[in-house]
């Protein structure tokens, strides 16, 4: 069955051996953030953490690292914890044929039972805020589902948005939002904003882990993340409507904040220490009013602690960042096999694909470029031969040794898109792309001297069955 709440999968994780419950008492900082970015460090079947005992915190729960491994992406679906990375993302991609499924209303929410309202709104009281990094700038929510809609067609569901953006407090009722303009949310508040509007928003905590990932997959404007939570549950998402906004929220949530981004207002957020493995520095960004917060009693914060890679959010945006990637690309190049967008947050994507004639390879790494995940993310993307495995850098980079040549091989596209937390971007949002064409050169290219490859033996794959076999009974 799939989990309803994050309580529920946290005691999956739990009976799995995947959950570590630190019961002495810690230091909300600098123990909080250090004890996840140490479970980072753990390896593909690291576990999450659950912090109940936190000095000067009368009542605080805090999960951390809870998407922060391979073993945990896997039981989040359902899957064995033992899945393999390629094997969860060609079932992430088996359910996503299965998309839309359409979510189920719920009555009775969990945060619906404590509610504050008004001036009486006070996030400190809800949240057990801690800084993740030395430099930060003040306290960060950065693992929230964002739910908004299109103020232009808000009764047409496939334009709500439910994304993760990061959030600052700056007050008990006061926080700032970091909307990238390649993301749906700000669209939204563009189209709020030419109208002399607001643009009311829930900022829904503690999600089941399904949602998490939805909310973090890189959709076209018009699909419904709820609808593919429903096809990657394997039954429709739960949800609720949020009380004040109208909107639909997810029916498990731990909090529920309710309010507007207040339109043309902007005040300095940051620095923030980002996915990129680097300090994002302070700008000028969006200013959220909360008029409201609905939360469970006890609730649990779920918090991402993020830094130098690999962190938990290498893991939460892998395989949905992969996924529709692929989908994109296989809609109009049927040769596309595989592609890779694993490497902080698809920044490098890797795709593998036969080709049909000369030149091929590099209209595929174009079109990445082009794609709603390309246009703010990816900077490099490696195109390989039908072949080479993606997810295999051995191979990759084997190919980007014996196959690229630079005098033809690297098409360099200036001033294109970027996020602006890219910090080799020499001004914010903008900066050169790369194609690199890793592929062997097919007519009517003639470059090179290819000859005959070498082969794995055809009798390599039963031996490599036998060897394993051997090696475990040692």
């Amino acid at each position: 069955m799939p989990f309803d709440d994050l309580r529920s999968f946290l005691d999956a994780l739990d009976k799995e051996g995947q959950l570590l419950r630190i019961t002495d008492q810690v230091m909300p900082e600098p123990d909080i953030a250090a004890a996840a970015n140490a479970a980072c460090r753990m390896g593909d079947d690291a576990p999450a953490l659950y912090f109940d005992n936190v000095a000067g915190f009368t009542s605080a729960r805090i999960a951390m690292n809870v998407h922060g491994s391979w073993a945990n992406h896997a039981l989040s679906l359902g899957l064995p914890k033992g899945t393999g990375v390629k094997e969860q993302v060609n079932e992430f991609s088996r359910r996503w044929d299965t998309f839309p499924v359409a979510p189920e209303w719920r009555e009775n929410p969990p945060w619906a039972e404590n509610v504050m309202d008004g001036d009486d709104v006070d996030i400190f009281k809800v949240l057990p805020l801690v800084r993740l990094n030395d430099g930060d700038g003040g306290f960060y929510i950065d693992k929230a589902a964002v739910v908004s809609k299109d103020p232009e067609d808000p009764d047409n569901s496939g334009k709500q948005n439910v994304g993760i953006y990061r959030i600052q407090v700056k007050g008990k009722r006061r926080l700032a939002l970091q909307p990238v303009p390649m993301h749906d949310i700000a669209l939204q508040l563009r189209k709020a904003e030419e109208a002399g509007e607001d643009l009311p928003i829930a900022i829904t905590i503690g999600n089941d882990p399904v949602i998490s990932i939805a909310a973090s997959t890189p959709m076209r404007y018009d699909e419904n993340e709820y609808e593919l939570a429903g096809a990657l549950r394997g039954a429709p998402a739960p949800i609720a409507e949020a009380p004040l906004t109208g909107l639909p929220v997810p029916w498990g949530s731990e909090v529920v904040v309710e309010g507007v981004i207040e339109g043309r207002q902007r005040e300095i957020e940051g620095p923030f220490g980002e996915f990129t493995g680097h300090y994002s520095g302070g700008r000028n960004m969006t200013v959220i009013r909360v008029d409201r917060i609905s939360y469970r009693t006890d609730p649990i914060f779920e918090h991402l602690y993020i830094g130098m890679p690999w962190t938990e959010v290498d893991y939460l945006i892998a395989a949905n960042t992969c996924v529709p990637l692929y989908q994109q690309l296989k809609a109009e190049f049927p040769e596309v096999q595989a592609v890779n967008a694993m490497y902080t947050h698809g920044l490098v994507v890797i795709v593998s694909t036969a080709k049909r004639y000369g030149g091929f390879a590099k209209a595929v790494g174009m079109r990445v470029l082009s794609t709603p995940h390309g246009l703010g993310y990816a900077a490099t993307v490696i195109v390989v031969d039908e072949d080479v495995d993606p997810f295999d850098l051995p191979q990759v980079l084997w190919a980007v040794s014996t196959k690229m040549n630079p005098a033809g091989d690297l098409i360099q596209v200036p001033n294109m898109p970027v996020l602006g937390l890219a910090p080799q971007a020499t001004t914010p949002g903008i900066t050169d792309k790369l194609v690199i064409d890793a592929t062997t050169p097919v007519a009517p290219d003639g470059r090179g001297n290819y000859g005959n490859q070498v082969r794995d033996l055809p009798e390599a794959a039963e031996w490599l069955v036998r060897l394993r076999a051997l090696a475990a009974g040692r």
